[in-house]
């Protein structure tokens, strides 16, 4: 005869001992379970909050099976079974406790995480990759522990890896330099696959990928430029494309000091918004307008502010531009100068010209 929790038991205590644990531990995780959930809702219902039904969905696939682990762990003290069974089982459990226990906490994170996704743009760029590290860390922290727990010494695993570490981390510098800086590329996109760019050192096209170790630029010629992102991340870039594609195009122009600036205002205006109107590539609501600025040496300058859907666009607007405009000008009589320089020479009362001495002083 065995006892069990009051109850005789006049057979083999193995056929009825299991099953009346395993019982037990049910009812009393899944009345834990009941109460927790009871007292989760009464405090969120208290704060004034919803219940977000992913952590209700969370909370009910993971909590159960953790409190029917922890229920068998502390009712099976009272099984009367061997030694030998209850270490074997308790190891079991503990390990599947285990299990239940990082799924449980990868789960919520990656929940934690795609929450931030929603409030912050840096880090729904590069969710991905966060959600890999995640996984891995988690995994790889997990395994440690289950292998600690099954009776493995890491000690000579964790000198063999952290060697291995150092030694890759030495010989793959450069690549993860590049490899975050990608990871910053991505999660701030100061630049993006089609926006056109001007790189520090003076190459300009579109931008066609960006990868983990390189960006690559695919210039107006149809050559591609490829620049390390470590490379890309520390230099000045010029986007065209930021905040928006429409752009100013600045024309410098230049009329002889004899024509009538208010005409050449007019008439200047005319002919861009007739550009604009007419040339692919132009803004047809946008008003051009122009600013004198400058007395230079053979004409007043003044620039004409165009505008163009996008960067490209400015090289059709402004040759356009300049064949109307030289030919409008003609017509309305307005002189564009050539570079030239005028001398006025005084003579002195008798004729001849002054002298200036040896070194040209007078």
């Amino acid at each position: 005869m065995t006892e069990f929790l009051g109850v005789k038991i006049p057979m083999n205590p193995w056929v009825v001992v299991l099953p009346l644990v395993v019982l037990a531990a049910a009812l009393l995780a899944y009345v834990i379970h009941v109460t927790v959930f009871w007292f989760v809702r009464r405090v969120v219902k208290q704060a004034g909050l919803s219940f977000d039904h992913r952590i209700e969905s969370l909370l009910g696939r993971y909590l159960f099976p953790l409190l029917l682990v922890g229920a068998l762990l502390l009712i099976a003290d009272a099984a009367p079974l061997p030694p030998t069974v209850l270490k074997t089982g308790y190891r079991l459990l503990a390990l599947v406790g285990l299990l239940i226990a990082f799924f449980f906490l990868i789960k919520a994170v990656l929940l934690i995480l795609r929450n931030l996704e929603n409030r912050y743009e840096a880090v729904a760029n590069i969710k991905g990759p966060i959600e890999v590290v995640t996984k891995i860390v988690f995994v790889v922290v997990g395994g440690m522990i289950i292998l600690d727990n099954l009776g493995i010494s890491l000690t000579p695993l964790l000198t063999t890896l952290g060697i291995g570490s150092l030694a890759v981390a030495i010989a793959l510098q450069d690549t993860l330099g590049n490899v975050f800086a990608g990871l910053y590329l991505k999660a701030d996109r100061p630049i993006e696959i089609g926006h056109y760019v001007r790189l520090e050192s003076g190459e300009e096209g579109y931008v066609t990928h960006i990868g983990w170790r390189s960006t690559r630029v695919r210039m107006l010629p149809n050559n591609m430029v490829v620049v390390p992102n470590s490379k890309l991340v520390q230099s000045n870039i010029t986007n065209y494309y930021l905040p928006e594609k429409e752009l100013a195009v600045l024309v410098q122009v230049g009329v002889h000091y004899d024509a009538d600036l208010e005409k050449v205002e007019r008439v200047t205006r005319e002919v861009a918004r007739e550009v604009l109107q007419t040339v692919p590539g132009g803004v047809p609501s946008f008003e051009p307008f122009i600013r004198y600025h400058t007395f230079n040496q053979s004409s007043i300058d003044f620039t004409v502010i165009l505008r163009a859907k996008e960067f490209v666009d400015n090289f059709l607007i402004k040759h356009e531009f300049i064949k109307r405009l030289q030919a409008r000008y003609a017509e309305e009589g307005i002189v564009i100068p050539f570079p030239i320089r005028t001398v006025y020479l005084r003579s002195e009362p008798d004729g001849r010209l002054p002298n200036r001495g040896p070194a040209g002083q007078g």
